[in-house]
């Protein structure tokens, strides 16, 4: 730890913390189930999708790409759990929006109507309600897009957390784009649009009462307008993701596999704040697996990648953005890290989540 860096713990209750990724063999649903992982994926694969109808559905994808009377549309849904429900940078209020937003974007889509669903507990106080729904209203707004239909619930006190938020969104995607996975080719460069990690450390530091010298904000941020930027350059991006619950590893391992590719991390090159490697330091975390929710990270041919990099870096969201890796033939389905040191190490897919509750 930096002699910058301060950590106090007077309300640390550490005896009242639960491992988010316990052992995979449970017959009950546990804190990993939701975190996003192997654990989130494999939920998915062996009883979500059984139940729904088999693997052609679209809910193993952020945003299902649809057609309807001869337009193709994004289509997603996402709930909303954080705890705490203000936090440096924003609130669940923004990440209601900016979440599903940005699952639209990584299709390529124009994030354009959401629905909002509140489910709140018995005994919330109507201050605290009225100011994140005012949150909420405020980031639509600043992501160009309209809250145009929902719904309210109230559970017993005892029975939720206060607020629960489910948003889902549409969006229209233009005529020649294809994200997905299943498009990247040894090669591709390796895009990550800024710092990484600041989202997770930032609840963190208020859900514990840890303080670290510097205020970490969380970087919630809609990134529609980045994500227009880049394809103005070239319709030719092969994929983009947001890499929220695991952070950029469990995104990089997604495409890994999907892709069939391997996928090559050069460890220095990826950015992550001071404030959050020390911090990341004491908390015995990795920032590649920390969440963010105003990254994004993109799979581009490396004939576009100068232009594509040029044009992140001109959008107020993408000042930080840096070339972090590569894909290639080698160690398909496998992302691993280039240290600083000339050694290679391997990245896996998180079990579960290292801090859950974050979106």
């Amino acid at each position: 730890m930096s002699e910058t860096t301060e950590v106090r713990a007077g309300a640390l209750d550490v005896l009242g913390w639960t491992c988010p990724a316990p052992l995979r063999n449970q017959p009950r649903v546990v804190m990993g189930h939701g975190g996003g992982g192997a654990m989130s994926a494999e939920l998915v694969e062996h009883l979500f999708l059984p139940a729904f109808g088999g693997p052609d559905l679209a809910g193993t994808v952020d945003a299902a790409a649809l057609e309807l009377g001869g337009a193709r549309l994004a289509f997603s849904t996402d709930s909303f759990v954080v705890r705490p429900l203000f936090f440096p940078g924003g609130s669940i209020g923004d990440l209601a929006v900016n979440g599903t937003v940005n699952d639209l974007a990584m299709s390529g889509a124009r994030p354009a109507y959401l629905s909002c669903g509140f489910i709140l507990e018995e005994g919330v106080e109507l201050a605290v309600v009225q100011r994140v729904a005012e949150a909420l209203g405020a980031a639509a707004r600043t992501a160009g897009v309209e809250v145009v239909t929902g719904d309210t619930k109230v559970v017993e006190a005892g029975h939720g957390d206060g607020i629960f938020i489910n948003t889902s969104g549409i969006g229209l995607i233009p005529h020649g784009v294809d994200l997905r996975p299943q498009r990247v080719v040894p090669g591709d460069v390796v895009i990550v649009s800024g710092p990484v990690g600041v989202h997770g450390v930032a609840i963190m530091s208020v859900r514990e009462g840890l303080e670290f010298g510097v205020e970490i904000e969380s970087d919630c941020a809609p990134l529609a307008g980045l994500v227009e930027a880049m394809l103005a350059v070239t319709e030719d991006l092969h994929v983009l993701r947001d890499p929220t619950r695991g952070g950029l590893a469990a995104a990089l391992n997604e495409i890994a596999s999907a892709s069939g590719t391997g996928v090559v991390v050069q460890e220095r090159a990826v950015p992550v704040p001071a404030a959050v490697a020390n911090a990341c330091a004491v908390l015995g975390l990795d920032p590649m697996y920390v969440a963010n929710e105003g990254k994004l990270v993109a799979f581009v041919p490396r004939e576009h990648a100068d232009a594509v990099l040029a044009a992140m870096r001109a959008h107020p969201l993408g000042r930080e953005a840096a070339v972090i890796g590569e894909a290639v033939e080698a160690h398909p389905g496998m992302v691993v890290a280039r240290t600083g040191l000339g050694g290679t190490r391997v990245v896996d897919m998180p079990l579960g989540e290292q801090l859950p509750r974050i979106c």
